[in-house]
């Protein structure tokens, strides 16, 4: 004889997978795809997705964050359609484990790398190997984001490296989760120089550039994206081909985008 209060939750517990299954349902009826990108595509990416949406289209669900951490929420089983990452390396990552859907993983667009400080800023440095970055922070920090984890952190510490300025600033670093977060740093003037994509630059008028690192201080700076193999949203296949199409990349290059294997 069942136990009448197993039963009971039992009952609740199918009633409420129903329930979540029927909001899942009408999400998928009135919201576009999921998508996961970079941090640095925020603006370029809300402006596509806009212009899709005033064609007809159902508006795509946009969620950025450090390229790290959206591998490692699919990794954990986050529920999204596409995925933009901000180097290879995190696509590599999920791809290896069998989380994208085969055939549907392209280079989308390509950056570039500079220096940056506070527009109200005098400082003048020209990025070359031996520059004098350290001498020039003084007793301030270098806003970058955080090395150990994110592309464009990894990238400035390649480039760097690459030019002999990287061990005496090593200990002068403002650890950024994310690119844009260590747009900020500078733009308020907590940090009075900081390495950002050439696109971050741009967005940012309380911001100037510097100057820009060489593209052979570091690996291409490339945007991989992808169908995740979960995605099941009927306009997912139709927004990705939007966003690689002339109309899409057209948006992508008024914010400093480029096309891949063009630098």
């Amino acid at each position: 004889m069942a136990h009448p209060v197993r039963t009971i939750v039992a009952a609740l517990a199918m009633l409420l997978l129903a329930a979540c299954s029927g909001v899942a349902e009408d999400d998928a009826k009135t919201k576009g795809p999921v998508v996961l990108a970079a941090a640095s595509l925020q603006d370029a990416l809300e402006d596509a997705a806009a212009t899709w949406t005033a064609r007809g289209h159902l508006r795509p669900v946009l969620s950025f964050a450090a390229t790290s951490a959206l591998a490692r929420q699919i990794e954990a089983g986050a529920p999204a359609d596409l995925f933009i990452s901000a180097d290879e390396k995190w696509m590599d990552g999920v791809e290896s484990k069998g989380l994208l859907r085969g055939g549907s993983r392209a280079d989308f667009l390509a950056n570039s790398l500079v220096l940056i400080a506070p527009a109200d800023s005098d400082t003048e440095l020209t990025i070359a190997p031996g520059f004098a970055l350290a001498q020039k922070l003084g007793s301030g920090h270098l806003a970058v984001a955080d090395p150990d984890a994110v592309p464009a952190g990894r990238y400035a510490r390649q480039a760097l490296t690459r030019l002999g300025a990287w061990s005496p600033v090593e200990g002068k670093l403002a650890r950024a989760e994310n690119v844009r977060v260590a747009l900020a740093l500078v733009a308020r003037g907590e940090a009075p120089l900081g390495i950002v994509y050439a696109t971050d630059a741009k967005a940012e008028p309380k911001v100037r550039i510097v100057g820009q690192f060489p593209a052979d201080s570091h690996l291409p700076i490339t945007y991989p994206l992808a169908v995740l193999g979960t995605s099941n949203h009927a306009d997912t296949d139709d927004f990705r081909a939007y966003l690689v199409s002339e109309d899409g990349m057209a948006i992508f290059r008024n914010y400093g985008f480029e096309a891949p294997g063009l630098k």
